[in-house]
C-alpha cells in the first residue's frame, strides 16, 4: 500500500505501543488509553498509520464523549 502523504511504497510495519491522552483541564485525571498496535512507517517522509483495536476504541470514543463534570 503507498503513503497517503508521499504516495511512496517504501514503507514499514512495526510494532508499537501507543498510549493515548485526552485534551483539556477536564481531563487532566484521566491516565489515558493505552493501545497496543501495529503501526504502518513511511520510509521515505515519516507519516504513520495505525488502526486503534476496537477494544480501546470504545475507551478512546467513551473519553472523549464524556460530559464535564460538575465543579
Amino acid at each position: 500500500m503507498s503513503c497517503k502523504l508521499c504516495f511512496s511504497a517504501n514503507s514499514a510495519e512495526l510494532a508499537a505501543e501507543i498510549m493515548i491522552h485526552f485534551p483539556g483541564l477536564r481531563h487532566l485525571h484521566n491516565p489515558g488509553v493505552l493501545t497496543l498496535a501495529t503501526i504502518s512507517v513511511c520510509l521515505d517522509c515519516g507519516s504513520t498509520q495505525f488502526v486503534i483495536p476496537e477494544t480501546e476504541f470504545k475507551l478512546v470514543k467513551e473519553g472523549i464523549g464524556r460530559p464535564e463534570e460538575a465543579a
